[in-house]
């Protein structure tokens, strides 16, 4: 009783049968129908020294024998891998022999303080040596400590009962090398669950048993009935004891261990990690044939252009830079965009610096190509400092087009922030990149100048560059103030200091100067959604009937949905309106076709989504501002999917009506601005200035401008994790998206009547990989998710009469839903078992209601199409 660990007998072997199991499945699967395999073997266990001064210092060695690789669950015999196959065959004689080569173990009170093995052995075997040695260590009193083994420096629990332990491994907090990386945003990325629990039988103070399980569940947040487990069982069960060898003498474990075999080296009991090469896989450029007509522009709305793009994109991961720049250098101008787009979301040192050595930003003939590969940076899952650095490098240098120094600085700018997200504000390159934005606008003289580094901050979020954003707010004129407005609006509300909202308030009330409609309905925006006062809210209600014509509906619209769709400031404005000063009849009675509106488009147990729909006229009934957002949240995070805003002023000459207050002198102008995953883009100018405008107008088509096109890698996760019975698991998830984006607007003087399309198309592709590699077989389950969809969103108005006729239409249509799960075991000799099932369902097609006024005014707008030209003036 005097020991603290487990004892062992002189000149005794004790014989064990030991079994390592591995399962692969689906998170709710049952373990019966699993992929996996099952190793098993004898262990010989024997004392060769103790210690003359200390009972503790146990030096023992541990033999593999009777090695046996089978079937997990039964398989009928010609789904059977490993039918009529040898362990030396599966396994390999060299590595067979070099598994049964002996360990020599040196416990002190229980724990590995050394362990002993031959140097030039495979690491796949060591490994499987260490998963054993490890479950001979156990300590005999319970209480928590640090203790290494097999999977790592872990936090450890241990309870003892009499002849009982059991030991509780916190797997999330062992320390080991790993590789891999995760998804910026939560909603995007996988979830992961793991314990571990070993329960040990002692009796004459050894082991009698063992029992160990381990069990790791990763789940995707977006959709959490997909995801995988992975079991790893392993048993140690004493069947004999006979007389055995006797003790070496001596005092050092080191002049023992050379007596013993002096080829014996002390190794780490920690895993080494194993890197299995690929037999007979294509090349990168055989890969991309095989690929390439699914990538044809035309082709990009559609899922098996999303498959390939991940595909393509887990190939170029292996590749060198020669390999990479081959296919670059090779393709014709129509897949190019898509290739960029995929060697850009591989995000590897080689993928990067074979994209930079290709793109030359002095020559303006590739703009397409440098603007894809900038936007591919904007979504990238795991950027890196190094990507950045380049970035900043680029923006200093030569760039021939405007529009391509534009671009660069805003995705600067969302690179910022997902640096800034995984604690990399103190980087070097981010440092540089968020001075130079800051110093840069604050020397601006320029509009375009000014609004591009506005549009980095937009990406950036930086709390620092907030002063300098209420300063152009209030005291610019035109776009530049309305931008100013809009970064603000979408920090998260703990930023926005008492200073902030009183720039916002002086702006909405105008108690400095005179500000356009889409600036002060902006600060109304940022005043509303930031925790307001009382008072704040009740002067935004008293305003309501002093504002400009359609400025009151809007402000009106806004307020109604605040209460109806329950956001945080509802509960205010509720206390508010039961003062009547602040709610009567005159204030919620005014007339006019401005609306705000908000709904969900999907509510699910994981995740769901809403939109919002809001449009501002002026008061002659030309569109000034439509908006229309998509956010998807889960119980913790939230991510903003799109976001499209198309705006136009000065508009009025055409139709010889009057400008609103504040909008007399303001430049002919249409334009779409988007927001994609939380990354401002580029604007569009539809038309600037008159005379651009008539000439459009006389040669309109209505055909849409395409805003956003291309393949974006959404879900990128990676992980490896090292099981405690020596192999090693790798967990993959990608999820891609093919989209096309596309928005216009028409005019038809004739009809008094203007129409704005903006048509969203895209497919989804999510592939989940998770692979047990033991280097002498293979099992895992592949996981696949597939849907394409579209949803238009379309505004009609007449402006024939006031108060003008708007109808707007959102019509998402039917669409598949494919989902797929294969399970395999499969041999180096390429013997493979798999089972695959399948699923489609077909998604409802929907048209989204929006607003009852909305629904009466489209029953008006096309029962007066048929007689519309009688309309006129």
């Amino acid at each position: 009783g005097h020991t603290t660990g487990p004892s062992l007998n002189n000149d005794k072997v004790y014989k064990f049968a030991y079994s390592a199991e591995v399962y692969v499945d689906r998170v709710k699967g049952s373990l019966q129908k699993s992929a996996g395999y099952r190793f098993s073997s004898g262990v010989d266990v024997n004392l060769l020294w103790r210690n003359p001064d200390n009972d503790d210092d146990q030096l023992m060695k541990i033999t593999i024998r009777d090695v046996q690789v089978e079937n997990v669950n039964e398989r009928p015999a010609a789904k059977n891998i490993f039918r009529g196959k040898s362990t030396e065959r599966i396994i390999g004689k060299k590595h067979l022999e070099a598994l049964q080569r002996p360990i020599v173990v040196e416990l002190v009170r229980g724990k590995v303080k050394n362990f002993y093995s031959y140097q030039n052995e495979p690491v796949f075997t060591q490994n499987i040596k260490r998963g054993l040695a490890s479950l001979f260590q156990l300590q005999l009193h319970s209480g928590a400590a640090p203790e290494v083994d097999v999977s790592g420096k872990c936090k450890t629990t241990y309870h003892v009962q009499q002849d009982q332990v059991t030991k509780i491994k916190a797997l999330e907090s062992c320390e080991i090398e790993k590789q891999g990386f995760t998804s910026h945003n939560q909603i995007l990325d996988v979830d992961t669950k793991m314990t571990s629990a070993t329960v040990y039988v002692l009796e004459d103070s050894f082991i009698k048993s063992v029992k160990a399980e381990e069990n790791y569940i990763l789940l995707l947040n977006s959709r959490r009935k997909t995801g995988a487990k992975i079991v790893s069982k392993q048993r140690l069960e004493l069947k004999s004891v006979q007389s055995g060898p006797g003790l070496i003498a001596g005092k050092q474990v080191a002049s023992v261990i050379k007596t013993l075999d002096s080829s014996y080296v002390a190794m780490p009991l920690v895993a080494e990690p194993v890197h299995s090469q690929c037999r007979k896989c294509p090349s990168l450029s055989e890969h991309w044939q095989s690929i390439r007509e699914h990538m044809y522009p035309e082709k990009l709305s559609k899922a098996e252009a999303a498959r390939s793009f991940l595909a393509f994109i887990r190939n170029i991961r292996k590749a060198t830079k020669e390999e990479i720049l081959q296919i670059l250098r090779s393709e014709n101008k129509e897949l190019l965009p898509q290739v960029v787009d995929a060697v850009t979301s591989a995000q590897t040192p080689a993928s990067l610096e074979a994209i930079l050595e290709f793109l030359d930003f002095k020559d303006p003939s590739t703009f397409v190509l440098q603007e894809r590969f900038l936007y591919a940076c904007g979504f990238a899952s795991h950027p890196s400092e190094l990507l950045l650095k380049s970035l900043t490098a680029k923006f200093k240098g030569d760039i021939a087009k405007e529009e391509i120094r534009e671009t660069l600085v805003i995705v600067m700018g969302a690179l910022i922030r997902k640096l800034c997200e995984r604690e990399g504000c103190k980087l070097p390159a981010v440092v540089e990149a968020k001075r130079l934005i800051l110093n840069r606008l604050e020397k601006a003289k320029k509009d375009d100048n000014v609004r591009m580094y506005l549009l980095a901050l937009k990406n950036a979020l930086l709390p620092e560059a907030i002063p300098l954003l209420l300063k152009y707010a209030e005291s610019e004129e035109g776009p530049n103030s309305n931008l100013a407005a809009t970064v603000l609006q979408r920090y998260d509300p703990s930023f926005l200091t008492k200073e902030v909202k009183e720039t916002m308030n002086r702006i909405y009330h105008q108690n400095r100067k005179v500000h356009e409609k889409t600036v002060r309905t902006t600060a109304a925006a940022v005043i509303l959604n930031s925790n307001p006062s009382y008072m704040e809210v009740k002067n935004i209600l008293l305003s309501i009937g002093e504002l400009p014509l359609e400025m009151n509906k809007y402000m009106l619209a806004m307020i109604q949905d605040i209460l109806r769709f329950e956001m945080p400031s509802s509960k205010t404005v509720r206390k508010v309106l039961k003062d009547m000063r602040a709610h009567n009849y005159d204030r919620f009675s005014k007339m006019g076709s401005s609306s705000a509106y908000s709904g969900y488009i999907t509510r699910g147990p994981d995740v769901s989504s809403t939109y919002s729909l809001d449009i501002l006229y002026s008061g002659s009934g030309i569109l000034r501002r439509s908006n229309m957002n998509i956010r998807v949240f889960d119980r913790n995070a939230e991510l903003h999917a799109s976001q499209v805003v198309i705006e136009a002023q000065g508009l009025e000459s055409i139709i010889a009506a009057t400008p609103d207050e504040g909008e007399e002198n303001l430049d002919s102008f249409a334009g779409m601005s988007a927001i994609l995953f939380d990354v401002q883009l580029r604007p569009v100018t539809f038309f600037q200035g008159y005379g651009d405008l008539m000439s459009k107008m006389l040669s309109a088509t209505g055909e849409p401008v395409n805003v956003v096109k291309g393949l974006i890698l959404l879900t990128d996760y990676s992980q490896e994790i090292q099981l405690q019975s020596g192999p090693r698991a790798s967990v993959e998830f990608l999820g891609g998206l093919a989209i096309d984006i596309s928005g216009g607007m028409e005019f038809s003087l004739w009809y008094r009547e203007s129409k704005t399309n903006v048509k969203n198309r895209v497919a989804m592709f999510i592939a989940g990989n998770t692979e047990v590699d033991s280097f002498f077989v293979k099992t895992g389950m592949e996981t696949t998710m597939e849907v394409e969809t579209a949803l238009d969103f379309i505004s009609t108005v007449q402006f024939s009469q006031y108060p003008f006729l708007v109808c707007m239409q959102m019509d998402r249509v039917e669409s598949p839903f494919r989902r797929s799960v294969t399970k395999y075991e499969s041999l180096p000799s390429g013997r493979r078992y798999t089972a695959r099932r399948g699923k489609v369902e077909l998604l409802a097609g929907n048209e989204y209601p929006l607003h009852q006024e909305n629904s009466d005014m489209c029953r008006k707008v096309f029962g007066e199409k048929s007689d519309s030209s009688s309309n006129w003036f």
